[in-house]
This record gives C-alpha cells, structure tokens and sequence, in this order.
C-alpha cells in the first residue's frame, strides 16, 4: 500500500504552548518569559524603564522560598513605608532576610531606583555568600563576586548606575543558574529544572499552566485578565472563542492558550475495556482520553455507546478533554478518498447503526487526519474530492466538483492569486492513486499554481483562504524507494522480472511479469487504486556539499525533502543514516530527485553515500 505522510495539527499547538519541546534557548526573550512564568517578573511597563527599591524587593521574593507568604504584613517598618503600601510584605521579607537594608535616617526609600551594587550584595546574599568573607572592600568587594558567579553576564548597568527592568531580567536569571556558597544551582534548591546553565522553560509553563477547561458558554472562566491570547496557535484575542474551545491558561504569564480542535463521527471502539477505557477510536482514528471526564462519559457507565455519533473535544496534544453529543456539534470534512468499500453487514464492535451504513470510506481531511465515515451509498474510488458532514442524525458524504484558483504564491508563502492564507490554514496534496500530504503555506512560497493544480478551496468569513486542496504539486504524495537490484528472469514466452528496493532502510521485493524502464537507483513507485502501477526512474546527480536544507551539484542548487531517505553504501548493501552523518569530503554523494514536472517538486528524496 502507499505510503503517505501526515502531520497532526495537534503539534502546531504544541509548540505554540511549547509544553512538548525541550529547554529553550536563552535569548533575552525566553528569559523574561521564564522569569514571568516564576512569577519574577511581570509583563507591563519599557524593558528600558527604573526599577526601584520596592520592585527590587518584590523580584527578591518572588525568587526565593518566601514567594507564597509576603504578601500584606499590614506593619509600618520605616517611617517611609506604611503597612498599607502595596510592597511592605515584600521590603519587609527582603530586610527580615538580611538582602536589603534601610538607611540610617530610618527611611527605605522604595521608589528611589536600585543601583547596580544594591542589587549584586542582594543578591549574593540569597545565595547564601556572607559579606565579610568577601575579599576587598563594598561595592568592590560585592561586583567582583558577582561577576565571577556570572551574575552580570548581559547586565548593562555600571557601578553607582541604576538598575533597569532589562538589567534585571539578566539579573535574576542569572541568579537561578547561579551557584550557592553550598555549591548547588540556586533554581534548582527552588525545585526548578536547570539544564545546560539554563532554565527549563517547558517544565516552568507546564507547572504553572492550568487547564484543560471547556468554554461551556463561549466564554472563558479566568482568575486574571489575559495579556495575550493565542487561538489555534495564532495570536488573537478573547473574541474569537466559540462554545465548547478548550482552553488553558497561566496567570503568571498573563497568557490563554484556546484549542478550537474536535473531531465527530462514529464511536467505533474503547481500548483496553469499555469499564475503563483510556483510549476511544472515533472515525477509524484512536484518541487518547486525557481527563477522568471523557473517561467516564465514554466508560460503559456513561452517556455513549459504540455506534453512536460523538464528537470528542481535543486539548493540545491531541487528547480527548470532552465528549458531547454530536447534535451540539456539526462538523464538516474537506478531503480526498484514500480507500472505500462496502462496510459489513453485521460487526462485533460496532452497533446496529453502524452495521447497518452501506460503505465504509476512509478520507484524508485537509488538516492531516485520515478519518474513517461510515455512510450510505456506494464505495468510491480512491483520489475523489468529498466533503463530509456529520451530525447526530448521520454522516453525509459528497463528491465535490472543482474549484479552480491560480496564480503565484508570495516569497514569504502568505498571499495566493490575491487572496491572504489564514492563521493554520489546511492545505493537502492529493494524487489520483489516494497519495495525499498536509503541507503548509511556507512549502508552496514563491511557487506558481495553475489551475490544474488547484482542485478546491475554501474561505473563512474574513475572506482568507482556510482550506486548500491540491492535485500532484508537491510531490510529497509519493513514494520514494532506492532499487538495489534487477533480476531478469523472462524468456520469450514469459516476463518475470523481479525487483529489490530499499524504502527507509527496509529491504522490500517485488516479483511478478511486468518489466519496467528502470536501471536501478533512486526511482518512485506508482500505485492505482491500491496496486502498483509502475515504477519510474529519478534523476540522478552528483553532489558536492550538504546542508540541512538542500544540497549542491553541478553548480546548482537542489531543496531537500523533508524526509530525504541517506543511505550509505557499504559493501555489498545500502543501510540508512542520517544527513549529519554524512559529508561531501568524505563521500561521494549521489542524489536522486524527482523531476515529475510538479510546480513545486524537483527535491532530492534519496542520497546514497559511498566513502571515498
């Protein structure tokens, strides 16, 4: 069967939350963003504005163990600072401590800005560093000890000068990638994960983040009023929440994360048990549950059965938050048919509903998903352009006529024939043989479509193209094997060729009577309806240097696949490596491309490796 490619659009959300990927770099940006996801630091006034005494104290706090109890002591300490203001809990945890001081007219001064040796001695002593084991004299003493802990790495700020916020985000930063006089990494005696000198920036959202919730009304239920909203991984605001989003949020950030991601259709079956099922197959695709919730509304003591129309409600990651009555949903499929048949006449997983649809049909949606509807009607065959509704009373499958749009996309793959491709737009690449792979608008930038390749599309209500689907302008539908070996068995009364191809370091044969124009080496098989068609030789050239993203040969420069098959010839055999593993001076490189006439192929899909 042919292979095809897809990607989740669950994994854009991901890495918009940045749950699901590792420690970020240390850019001035990720730092403030993980000094306000502590709670250090706040979103709000000029990076380049004063920080003064009061705020100074207020950051020392909220970085230290004390954080959860400073707030409001009601007391006056200084003839300055009353009980009431709004920092007395804080000045007064940063004096009970011993990191800052009052001066002697028995005034603190908050609103007079922290100077940089202020701001070094106070914190030198919450790493636990006594003064009088310094060597030299105030502030000397105080800014060479702190320089050589690293406290001043980025710090602009000079002595006797002012501390500004941005100083302060190196400052404090610093501080929790810093060692104590015990010799530990400060932000980890706070329980934070420190890797590589630097705060783990997706441990700290995680922790903080709260969530999933579901807009029960439309609106969100949030303890703070948000800074920034993302929706769908976009930036966007409070008004573009609908019924039934699901959503997150952490205050610290002053940040909601909204996913409007759900998925209807027939609930065909619960893994491991229907008693505690922690998985559920809705539309031939398995969903992970991932609150008690949609355990038990799935659960043989809940509201669902096998057969009936649902549609689950997914967080970031794809997982299952909630399930509703598919009545309180419509949800409308764009795609192409990957394979379709008569479905049984009885089932022992699924209910009388759905043994009694006449055709099974799997689609692959535009946003990545291959979806299984069961409907009435007739098989299909596969490559077909339909749209799908479902609703509680059933699931109506349609073939679609085309709708043609052509024209150029810009270089920066935002605009297409005039018309502007919304925030996470879908687009699929289709072949006639069921081949399809979500691509997005980057991929297509500066590439001019013609009308044939464009076979249906969609736009929002604010006239932005959402939906797009392609016909073989990628070439990311096919697929790409190396053929390692020809045996020519035939005789005059009879062909009999067999063929052996490596496909992502497998070894594969085909045996049978047809003969195909091939030589062996990179090449694409060609599939209809399932069966192979043919094979069709790639282009050959040698190439001189690699990089991540393309390759150079004969003076030209040629893009790689994104899943660009290395293998390293060896002997007597071909095994797959990687692209770091491999280089033009060591090597002799050969790259096979695709030279199909696709409006945006031409990309080398296997290099073979051989040493020199």
């Amino acid at each position: 069967m042919k292979t095809k490619h897809f990607i989740s659009a669950a994994l854009a959300l991901c890495m918009t939350l940045s749950l699901c990927v590792g420690a970020r770099a240390a850019g001035s940006s990720a730092k403030q963003e993980a000094l306000q996801a502590l709670g250090i630091f706040t979103a709000g006034d000029s990076l380049s504005s004063p920080v003064s005494r009061a705020q100074f104290a207020q950051m020392l706090t909220a970085a230290s163990p004390y954080k959860d109890g400073a707030e409001g002591y009601g007391s006056s300490l200084f003839k300055d600072l009353k009980g009431s203001h709004w920092a007395s809990g804080y000045v007064r945890t940063a004096i009970e401590q011993g990191w800052m001081s009052g001066y002697m007219d028995g005034t603190f001064r908050p609103d007079q800005t922290a100077t940089l040796e202020e701001g070094c001695a106070a914190l030198l002593r919450v790493l636990g560093y006594d003064p009088s084991a310094l060597k030299g004299a105030y502030p000397a003493a105080q800014l060479s000890k702190a320089s050589s802990l690293g406290l001043l790495d980025g710090v602009s700020a000079k002595q006797g000068g002012g501390l500004t916020r941005q100083d302060c985000v190196e400052l404090f930063y610093n501080l929790l990638t810093a060692q104590t006089s015990a010799g530990a990494v400060y932000g980890a005696t706070l329980g934070y994960t420190i890797t590589n000198g630097q705060v783990d920036y997706s441990a700290l959202v995680a922790a903080d983040t709260k969530g999933p919730f579901v807009a029960e009304g439309g609106a969100l239920s949030l303890p703070f009023t948000p800074g920034t909203v993302y929706y769908n991984g976009a930036e966007s605001s409070l008004n573009a929440v609908q019924k039934y989003d699901v959503y997150y949020y952490n205050a610290n950030m002053s940040t909601v994360w909204v996913c409007h991601d759900r998925v209807t259709g027939t609930l065909t079956g619960l893994s491991p048990s229907k008693t505690a099922p922690t998985a559920a197959t809705v539309a031939g695709v398995s969903y992970q549950l991932g609150t008690s919730e949609a355990a038990y509304q799935l659960s043989s003591q809940g509201s669902f059965q096998e057969g009936d129309m649902v549609t689950l409600l997914l967080g970031m990651n794809g997982e299952v938050v909630q399930a509703i009555d598919a009545q309180e949903n419509e949800s409308v499929y764009y795609g192409s048919v990957v394979s379709s048949a008569k479905a049984a006449s009885t089932s022992s997983t699924t209910s009388s509903a759905t043994a009694s649809a006449q055709a099974a049909t799997q689609v692959a949606c535009t946003d990545g998903v291959v979806r299984t509807f069961y409907h009435s009607g007739t098989a299909l065959d596969a490559g077909r352009l339909v749209t799908v509704s479902t609703t509680q009373s059933g699931t109506a499958l349609r073939g679609l006529s085309t709708k043609r749009l052509e024209g150029a996309v810009s270089k920066d793959g935002t605009t297409f024939a005039g018309y502007t491709f919304a925030a996470g737009a879908q687009i699929l690449d289709t072949d006639s043989g069921g081949g399809c792979a979500r691509i997005y608008p980057s991929r297509l930038a500066g590439v001019k479509l013609s009308g044939d390749d464009v076979r249906y599309y969609t736009l929002n209500a604010s006239g932005e193209i959402d939906r797009m689907v392609l016909h073989e302008v990628t070439g990311d539908t096919q697929t790409y094997v190396y053929v390692s070996g020809i045996e020519d068995n035939s005789t005059e009364m009879n062909i009999s060729v067999n063929y052996t191809y490596i496909q992502d370091g497998q070894v594969q044969h085909i045996n049978g009577g047809a003969k195909y124009a091939i030589k062996g080496g990179g090449a694409m098989l060609a599939y209809e309806k399932g069966a192979l068609k043919g094979i069709r030789q790639l282009a050959s050239v040698d190439l001189d240097s690699l990089s991540p993203l393309s390759a150079m040969g004969g003076g030209r420069e040629y893009p790689l696949a994104e899943n660009v098959q290395v293998l390293l010839r060896d002997g007597g055999g071909c095994y797959l490596t990687s692209l770091s593993q491999v280089n033009g001076e060591d090597y002799k490189l050969t790259g096979w491309y695709d030279d199909l006439g696709c409006s945006a192929g031409g990309r080398v899909r296997i290099i073979v490796a051989s040493a020199k």
